[in-house]
């Protein structure tokens, strides 16, 4: 299978209900004033907390009510409204500060609780908690105190899941933090008074927290066989390519950290495509930890980290969570900037490597769309309209008439193919249709060739297994010579020390058998010294064709550091091999682990550019829903 992706990179496979959220105008016009409320008062540096808005006894002052006429007059709303709302941005200012000498003076924080969409009200709820308490003990007080089953539930804080097992000021939690709860069961009430309804929707959240662990899992499994020596024709594994399909080497320091987040990245794909966030944001908040650990050049010039924090972002909104995500603008320019550095300034690296951009827009028509959603939310109405028109422009660009995608279904080319093809080719049923058979047969070559690649490496790899080193080794020889087996030799033999790098770890090295007197004698018959072939044939194991190579790359005589390891082997006395695990739970372990992989592969899509693929049918809906709040700020007129 080849999932995807540009300039970049691709992850290569070889083998609810929507709970999104979308405002009543009602609720999204009361947002944007309390946005733009707030920003006046910031502007103004109006303190609410203190006098004259508000008294000895932290009650409201008669000033505020000047402060409303001030403001209504400035946004041409209604007066009452406006109060009301500077009153329940006072209450909390007052119950901040209250909250922050209390913090002060006996050290108990006090943690904004965000609940998920299915609470119908006070969605916004405090808690206070000390900073030395677990993880697992502030999701227990969670799920107590707002009625949760804690198995159950994932609090994310600071866009990290919350681990269980360490405390609160390990895991950086603060005073005043904001901690989001997602709930594994689709309930729609708090509690079911059939019981077996209950329990139903119980086995059903233990089959999500289950498929949550086994996608860890599986991809961990698919990561460590890419460090492996496996059979491609016989065994999933997980490999890293540019857009064309073809393998690309990565540091192995990175290779791995790569290899998961990419794979996080597609797995929480799957998820947002079936509408299921609270499960995809956990994956997707997984593959932004693991991209950290890749040097920035790489994340600011491969649009996979771009895409990821739209994905992010994305998820966040539906789940109707976004002010959760404090850093949703640094995400969205930071997504902005890395397409401007893998595409191009107005896309001219993209046209040169593709000859198209048509496919990408896709990508745009979200990030304008999430960023004039943004500002709405922040009182920003005018870079929000331009924003959403941006969005509006483009979904009109990109719409594809079902008519031209049914034609080229009918030449038997799938929907996703079509709707790919179409963008690509301006709308053009013909020209899509020759592109799309050209991209197949590409593919098809280029596949051709990375098979062949990895059977000459299988080879390489056990031609100098059978010389007596180790895969491992091996491997490691043959990236350094770029896959040339002569150069890889030269390698081993110029570093002998390599021969040390094991499969099954440097325990299995630690005692090597006294070599025999045949196979010093053959070493001596050569021409080398018998105490020198004695030591080399020692740290080779009795490999007379490994000591003889070395002895002669060195003049005769081992290496300082070999000669330490002759030395040390030589003392160490045997360990026992009896040690084992029994047969019986490994056959277990094994199932487990292949259903694991499969579950994984189950959801990397076929196209190397599923993530371009999109009907936009969602995207259409939200532009018009936004479109209509922004426009009707202005007919919000005064009313008393």
């Amino acid at each position: 299978m080849y999932p995807r992706l540009f300039g970049c990179l691709e992850v290569k496979f070889c083998k609810f209900q929507d709970s999104g959220v979308i405002f009543s105008q009602t609720m999204a016009q009361k947002k944007y004033l309390q946005a733009k409320l707030t920003q006046f008062l910031r502007e103004d540096r109006i303190q609410l907390w203190k006098p004259p808005y508000t008294d000895e006894n932290k009650k409201v002052g008669l000033a505020l009510k000047d402060l409303a006429k001030k403001y209504s007059d400035k946004l041409e709303c209604c007066e009452n409204e406006v109060e009301k709302i500077i009153e329940e941005i006072r209450c909390k200012a007052v119950e901040r500060g209250t909250g922050n000498e209390h913090y002060k003076a006996t050290g108990i924080a006090t943690i904004e609780v965000f609940l998920p969409p299915r609470v119908k009200k006070d969605r916004k709820n405090l808690l206070e908690t000390r900073l030395h308490v677990t993880g697992r003990e502030l999701r227990s007080k969670i799920a107590e105190t707002f009625g949760f089953q804690e198995n159950y539930i994932k609090i994310v804080i600071n866009k990290k899941q919350l681990q269980l097992g360490k405390t609160l000021e390990e895991q950086g939690v603060t005073h005043n933090v904001k901690a989001m709860v997602l709930e594994l069961k689709q309930s729609e009430e708090d509690v079911r008074k059939n019981s077996q309804v209950e329990e139903e929707e119980q086995n059903e959240a233990r089959l999500k927290e289950k498929r949550i662990q086994r996608t860890k899992r599986g991809l961990e499994i698919l990561a460590e066989r890419a460090e492996m020596v496996v059979d491609p024709e016989t065994t999933p594994y997980l490999d890293i390519a540019n857009q064309t399909g073809r393998s690309i080497r990565i540091p192995p320091s990175e290779r791995k950290a790569l290899m998961l987040a990419m794979g996080y990245h597609e797995k929480g794909r799957a998820f947002l495509k079936r509408k299921e966030y609270g499960i995809a944001l956990p994956c997707l908040l997984d593959a932004d930890r693991y991209f950290c650990e890749c040097c920035r050049e790489l994340l600011d010039t491969v649009d996979n980290y771009a895409v990821l924090q739209l994905d992010i972002a994305w998820c966040y909104f539906r789940l109707g969570q976004l002010e959760c995500l404090d850093d949703a603008e640094k995400k969205l320019n930071m997504a902005q900037r890395c397409f401007k550095n893998c595409y191009g300034e107005n896309h001219q690296r993209l046209v040169h490597i593709k000859g198209n951009c048509g496919k990408e827009k896709v990508l745009f028509l979200r990030l304008y769309l999430l960023q004039g959603i943004r500002n709405y939310h922040s009182g920003n109405g005018e870079e929000a309209y331009d924003y959403l028109n941006k969005a509006c422009q483009l979904f009109k660009e990109l719409y594809i008439d079902p008519s031209k995608v049914h034609s080229l279904m009918q030449l038997g080319f799938s929907a996703q193919e079509a709707r790919l093809g179409l963008r690509a080719c301006d709308g053009n049923v013909d020209h899509a249709a020759a592109h799309i058979t050209n991209r197949r047969e590409k593919l098809d070559q280029i596949r051709k060739e990375e098979k062949e690649k990895k059977r000459r490496r299988l080879e390489n790899i056990n031609y100098l297994k059978g010389m007596g080193y180790s895969a491992r080794a091996a491997k490691q020889a043959l990236h350094q010579a770029s896959g040339n087996l002569e150069e890889s030799l030269q390698i081993l033999l110029s570093q002998p020390q390599m021969w040390w790098l094991n499969d099954s770890g440097p325990e299995t090295n630690s005692h090597q058998e006294s070599p025999s007197r045949e196979t010093i004698d053959q070493l001596v018959y050569m021409g080398f010294d018998a105490a020198a072939a004695e030591a080399a044939l020692r740290v080779f194991r009795g490999n007379v064709q490994l000591a003889a190579q070395t002895l002669a790359h060195n003049g005769g005589s081992l290496p300082s550091d070999l000669r330490l390891s002759a030395e040390d082997s030589s003392a160490t006395p045997p360990t026992s091999p009896s040690d084992s695990a029994g047969t019986s739970s490994a056959s277990t372990d094994e199932d487990m682990e292949t259903e694991a992989v499969n579950e994984i592969l189950e959801d990397i899509p076929e196209h190397e550019e599923d993530y371009l693929d999109s009907t936009l049918e969602d995207e259409e809906i939200i532009i018009a829903e936004y479109l209509s709040y922004v426009e009707s700020i202005k007919t919000a007129t005064k009313r008393n």
